[in-house]
């Protein structure tokens, strides 16, 4: 089994607006196979606090644009990592000290990843490719 077109479209909204709030490190897993409670994860980061808080409010009003809504969100009054449930998607948003301390992507790595839109750029966010500086 593979994640639902709806668990993918909901990846890319939300993989989408971190992005527009400048996260870093995006990546989706499917996990469809290994879990039956969700078909996919989406990992991003920031480098404080205040920015993992934007990221989670930006991905909410996207998500809830999609017509999801979240069925359960945890962290968020710490700032360092916020999970937010929608059922056939979670969200991780870690503070990057947590995010390599707890190394998610280790844990998930046997699972494919999904692909996302060029316009997902993981620390750029809206800009247009070819402006700004080159990331590594």
């Amino acid at each position: 089994m593979t994640a639902t077109e709806r668990a993918l479209r909901l990846v890319t909204v939300a993989a989408q607006a971190a992005s527009d709030k400048l996260a870093e490190h995006i990546v989706a897993f499917d996990v469809s196979e290994q879990l039956v409670i969700t078909d996919a994860f989406v990992l991003c980061s920031a480098p404080n606090d205040r920015q993992v808080k934007a990221i989670v409010e930006e991905i909410e009003d996207k998500l809830r644009e999609a017509g999801a809504g979240p069925l359960r969100r945890e962290g968020e009054r710490d700032g360092r990592w916020v999970l937010m449930d929608y059922g056939d998607v979670v969200v991780h948003v870690q503070h990057e000290e947590d995010r390599v301390y707890y190394s998610l992507e280790r844990v998930w790595r046997d699972c494919p990843t999904i692909d996302l839109p060029q316009s997902v750029t993981s620390g750029q966010g809206a800009r247009q490719a070819g402006e700004g500086p080159p990331t590594a």
